[in-house]
């Protein structure tokens, strides 16, 4: 294991990461109650919780088989992880409707995170390889979830901030994507299971 790996895996790292994750989650959480008190939005409430799973989900992931020592993966891993916690509400949205994007959207990630369980990942590492419920559909459900989620919510939250998280968090998504299948493509199980799933994020589409 090379030493920028150890410093990546030390305890040090992790505990710093999760103090991050928690300052940036304490901050989102906080606007978030604040809106819907004053707004009764359902969606906005469901964002909120949906982000909360998936912040508990990082922090009880179990520890990987392997696991990627490229910095670049490391770093779109954070990007795309911490970026959405930046997403704040707005007074306005260019399409009301799109709330329904975001429902549904969240609705996938919580199926999906409850799919994945213990074997969430930020940085492209190999856990046990789930192939059962929502990713029996498409390879990355989770994904496909935050491609609805963020969408209804900028379109529902529209400022510049948020527009500006929202291109990049799907800029590094979309990487997160290619960087993880050709890590854990390195093992025959998963290469046969891209075999069995064709799709990525949408069925027939891509």
């Amino acid at each position: 294991m090379s030493k920028a790996l150890q410093l990546l895996q030390s305890r040090q790292v992790n505990f710093l990461s999760g103090f991050v994750l928690a300052a940036l989650w304490a901050a989102f959480a906080y606007v978030h109650i604040l809106k819907f008190q004053k707004t009764a939005e359902v969606p906005l409430l469901l964002f909120f919780l949906a982000e909360t799973l998936t912040a508990l989900f990082f922090l009880f992931r179990s520890t990987p088989q392997t696991i990627s020592s490229d910095p670049k993966d490391w770093l779109l891993a954070i990007g795309g992880t911490f970026l959405p916690l930046l997403l704040r509400p707005a007074a306005w949205g260019i399409v009301p409707a799109a709330s329904i994007a975001l429902v549904a959207g969240v609705g996938i990630q919580i199926l999906a995170l409850l799919s994945l369980n213990r074997s969430f990942a930020l940085v492209a590492a190999k856990r046990e390889i789930k192939t059962s419920w929502m990713y029996r559909i498409v390879r990355h459900p989770i994904y496909a979830s935050y491609f609805l989620t963020l969408t209804g919510y900028v379109l529902t939250n529209t400022t510049l901030q948020n527009l500006v998280i929202y291109a990049t968090t799907l800029a590094f998504l979309c990487a997160r994507i290619f960087k993880e299948e050709k890590h854990l493509a390195l093992d025959p199980s998963y290469r046969q299971y891209m075999l069995d799933v064709r799709y990525r994020l949408f069925p027939y589409i891509f």
